[in-house]
């Protein structure tokens, strides 16, 4: 293993509240990556269940934790990243998982890209039993610019594969913005698209869990859907935007009726300015793609 600090140091935080069902996954697929220079941080809301048992199961892997009534998933949020310290920063929900040597890819890859502020991974689920899927034909490569957000397409950044430094976290304005209790991950990533642009990887890192039952989204698509709808348009104006992103969006209509093959995915990407991907090669480790 390298030398501690050849690692950066890796805020995770985790929001919970009874969750107990799942939240040992969630733990375990933190704790054991062995990652060197890790901070985990467990913000509970003051769960009933068995949620506690296991946080103390596992405390002396924690940097901090504390239970107590709070005011939702976002709140928690806001004072979990209050007290961390790392250089880098995510959350992953206490229902999510990570993949195995996650946090390793993640540090390498920043190292190799000191220009890279924030990053997301290859979009991964988990179902109920903790089996992990994909779906096929994901747009863009899973490649993303605010000019496609502006889009509203139903294809949103999966928030558990997303890394980013604490300079574009302070750029920000250092907040969860709680006004939107549902949508606050876009909320964040709309503001840091105000800085910098977000780099996709071909690597999985997290994973996301459907469930059945208590998923608010999938129970409250509609009122998540208004929130996005709310941030975006906030978003065009703040920036001026609106002109320039609905001729983007011709320009892709009419990229899609005239039949031009890989020529018209290439334009795509130019259009809607979507960095090259991090990929991996046998020779020279992780680079960015041709295109």
């Amino acid at each position: 293993m390298l030398p501690l600090k050849s690692y950066p140091k890796i805020s995770i935080i985790t929001p919970s509240f009874n969750q107990g069902k799942y939240l040992e996954e969630t733990i375990l697929s933190v704790i054991c990556q062995h990652y060197p220079n890790l901070e985990y941080i467990i913000i509970d809301g003051g769960s009933t269940d068995n949620s506690i048992e296991i946080i103390k199961k596992y405390e002396k892997h924690l940097s901090y934790w504390v239970t107590e009534p709070d005011e939702g998933l976002y709140n928690a949020l806001q004072k979990g990243f209050e007290r961390s310290t790392g250089d880098i920063m995510a959350w992953i929900n206490s229902d999510d998982m990570y993949h195995r040597k996650c946090l390793f890819t993640v540090s390498a890859i920043f190292n190799s890209f000191p220009e890279l502020k924030w990053l997301t991974g290859y979009n991964t689920f988990f179902n109920e039993e903790g089996q992990v899927f994909t779906y096929d034909n994901e747009p863009y490569q899973q490649r993303w610019s605010k000019w496609r957000m502006y889009a509203l397409k139903g294809k949103f950044i999966q928030q558990e594969s997303v890394f980013w430094k604490r300079t574009l976290w302070e750029k920000a304005g250092a907040k969860i913005n709680v006004q939107y209790t549902l949508a606050a991950d876009l909320d964040l990533w709309m503001r840091f698209f105000r800085h910098e642009r977000l780099y996709s990887c071909a690597f999985m890192l997290a994973g996301f869990r459907f469930r059945r039952e208590n998923q608010k989204s999938n129970q409250q698509r509609g009122e998540y859907m208004e929130q996005v709808e709310q941030i975006v348009g906030r978003e065009k104006d703040i920036n001026k935007d609106a002109l320039n992103s609905f001729m983007r969006q011709l320009m892709i209509i009419m990229l899609r009726i005239v039949p031009f093959g890989k020529f018209n995915e290439r334009l795509a990407y130019k259009v809607l300015q979507l960095p090259r991907k991090i990929v991996f090669s046998l020779e020279k480790g992780f680079i960015l793609s041709k295109r």
